[in-house]
């Protein structure tokens, strides 16, 4: 078993997207071939059909990610949501036997289609998708799936992936996120939104695309990152909601409901919070992205990863593989 503290190394060669850079090194745009792919263990796209077979003598369980394509500023890749949550869940087949299935590269994003490169599609598409593909999966002898939502439009569509897959399906769902929230170890956040440069507090609106999404990438997918591009979004709110920033920064939870309620939703609504009405460069906030740091990145993801481990680990002991 790797070392953790190794796997960001060995994980950045694996990634199905060509780095930056070219195998051979120097320029990208000079390269005549995209660099090699480095084989994932437990990684659906990557494995044979005997490797299949044989990871099912060992477990039953998928993680499925649930992301998105849609607009991440000037300095993150349309992919974002996507790419990064299919890493967590590369780096927990890592640490337990479990297989890795991304199905789908887009999701809900409806919001975003205001500035180019966004895929949406609509929740009830994406749903079918989804548990039709659980389908296919409990047909050759999976039996538990572990949702792994990457972008927060998905929310209330995982929410009815897992009940569909739990009520339709002879499959066991849950909400990877969820489940792995009460195993999560707290602590210092390694840069946290709103810590200045002396250790400070000064919290700011830190939303889509800010330092979170960007510390997060320059973990797990870096060579797509380009912080050179990164620069403070101007945004533009309608009053009321512009008013209820205060109260959101301060953590009032019923502030936070409504103003999400209203916040970044399809032009077609009349709401005024599309991403291209809202902001200036996509970026949903008002700190300067390139402010994240692959630091706070590491120390979310191993949190998320320790956790989802953990969830694994005592659910096999509740219904080891095979059970039922």
């Amino acid at each position: 078993m790797l070392r953790f503290a190794t796997l960001a190394a060995v994980m950045a060669t694996a990634a199905l997207i060509p780095s930056s850079t070219s195998a051979q090194g120097g320029d990208p745009a000079s390269a005549t071939e995209p660099p090699p792919i480095a084989k994932v263990r437990n990684y659906l796209p990557h494995m044979t059909r005997p490797e299949v077979e044989d990871l099912l003598t060992r477990t039953d369980m998928v993680i499925i990610p649930v992301g998105a394509l849609e607009q991440h500023g000037t300095h993150l890749p349309i992919g974002t949501d996507h790419l990064n949550g299919v890493e967590r869940a590369k780096r927990v087949a890592y640490r337990t036997d479990v297989l890795v299935a991304p199905i789908l590269l887009p999701g809900q994003s409806p919001y975003h289609m205001g500035f180019a490169g966004t895929v949406t599609l609509p929740s009830t598409l994406i749903q079918e998708v989804y548990v039709e593909a659980a389908k296919s999966l409990i047909r050759h002898g999976f039996k538990r799936f572990l949702i792994l939502n990457a972008h927060g439009g998905n929310r209330a569509i995982t929410t009815f992936i897992v009940d569909r897959i739990n009520q339709e399906t002879a499959g066991i769902a849950v909400d990877l996120g969820a489940v792995a929230g009460p195993l999560t170890e707290r602590g210092p956040a390694g840069g946290a939104v709103g810590a200045d440069a002396g250790g400070q507090t000064a919290p700011v609106l830190d939303r889509h695309g800010g330092t979170g999404e960007t510390s997060n990438s320059l973990y797990l997918i870096p060579e797509l990152v380009d912080l050179d591009a990164a620069y403070p979004a101007e945004l533009t709110m309608p009053a009321h909601l512009e008013a209820m920033v205060p109260e959101v920064l301060a953590g009032d939870p019923t502030a936070l409901s409504v103003f999400l309620a209203e916040g970044l939703k399809d032009e077609s609504t009349g709401k005024g919070t599309s991403s291209a009405e809202l902001s200036s460069t996509g970026v949903w906030g008002v700190r300067d992205p390139s402010e994240g740091t692959a630091e706070r990145g590491r120390v979310t993801t191993e949190r998320f990863v320790d956790a989802a481990v953990r969830f694994v680990e005592r659910w096999n002991a509740l219904r080891p593989p095979g059970t039922g």
